[in-house]
């Protein structure tokens, strides 16, 4: 599952170093528009509902975030 998140977010974001960064939004890394996208991609690839509630920072400041995120998604 690791290497599908990274290759959406690369596909998002090909310029962004995804395994070492760490406030991707705290930074301004990922505009809104790059996070609607990716969810979206989430959501299809992984058949998963994610709530704009679940949209925060701690969920998507870094691709470990991400991974935990998702995989608590999925598991619920």
């Amino acid at each position: 599952m690791q290497e599908k998140i990274m290759e959406i977010l690369q596909s998002v974001r090909p310029d962004i170093d995804f395994a070492k960064e760490q406030a991707l939004i705290d930074d301004g890394l990922l505009e809104s528009f790059d996070v609607i996208q990716i969810m979206t991609t989430f959501m299809d690839e992984f058949d998963v509902y994610i709530d704009a509630d679940d949209i925060e920072p701690e969920n998507l400041n870094s691709f470990d975030a991400i991974c935990a995120f998702l995989t608590q998604k999925i598991g619920s």
